[in-house]
């Protein structure tokens, strides 16, 4: 794992209203550069709204509503004058399904380079794209195949791509909303083996329901609940080792031993 704790995303205060609704309540969070943060907590508590406001996924929806500051190294991140566009390559996401465009595997890893002006000439794309599948553990099984169609991909192979495909444009932090939940087991582990080698260059942010994943993939977990008013917030982060061990409040210890949600 690796051992930088210099903040690289600061939540201050965040809430987040569905038409009027209050969805995710004064959530204040500190999230390390290059280490895993995991979110987890029942269904319905708010994780992954949580996540989407980290790079403003929630903004194409017209009944959400953001209140609070979300600090990208230490820049606020949710006014009006932030380029959406230029913060979504600083702060990708990998979705609960591999999403893969009906193109060829170098193609879909090109694609974002492409329409960020960051191809260049075709020896520095095609060097890019290799780079990408290598740190997405993904080059040995596909450099032969590289014009074949993306979708003849096992699903694991799918998701791995969307990792390279983000990787090629240089994101700082990856955001990930249950990336293994569509997946076998041992295409799971490849993803959590993937995920420790890429946490020593990338800052990254997984929402699962899975305890083991968490326990076995994160070096910090927050526990998200819903309130009485039954808006999510945190209610406990820490090591997770120490999250999972000795846990401080009850409702933590029910959740991960089974006996909540």
């Amino acid at each position: 794992m690796a051992e930088s704790n210099q903040a690289k995303i600061v939540v201050e205060d965040l809430s987040v209203y569905y038409e009027g609704t209050l969805a995710v309540a004064d959530v204040s969070l500190v999230i390390p550069e290059r280490r895993i943060t995991a979110l987890i907590g029942p269904s319905g508590c708010g994780k992954s709204t949580f996540l989407r406001c980290l790079n403003r996924m929630n903004d194409p929806i017209p009944a959400a509503r953001v209140e609070g500051r979300i600090l990208l190294d230490q820049e606020d991140i949710t006014g009006a004058e932030v380029e959406v566009d230029e913060l979504r390559r600083r702060v990708g996401m990998v979705f609960q399904k591999p999403n893969p465009f009906p193109q060829s595997v170098f193609a879909n890893v090109a694609f974002g380079p492409r329409v960020l002006g960051m191809a260049g000439r075709r020896a520095q794309l095609a060097e890019r794209v290799e780079r990408s599948l290598t740190r997405a553990a993904l080059w040995d099984e596909v450099k032969d195949r590289l014009n074949d169609n993306a979708l003849s991909l096992s699903l694991g192979e799918q998701q791995r791509l969307c990792i390279a495909r983000l990787l090629a444009v240089e994101p700082e932090v990856i955001l990930m909303d249950e990336p293994c939940s569509a997946l076998d087991p041992i295409a799971t582990l490849k993803i959590e083996e993937l995920m420790r080698e890429l946490s020593q260059r990338y800052t990254i942010v997984i929402v699962t329901h899975n305890m083991q994943q968490a326990a076995r993939a994160s070096d910090l977990t927050a526990m998200m609940m819903l309130r009485d008013d039954r808006a999510g917030g945190v209610i406990e982060v820490g090591p997770t080792q120490t999250i999972f061990t000795r846990p401080r409040d009850r409702r933590t210890e029910d959740y991960i031993t089974g006996r909540y949600g």
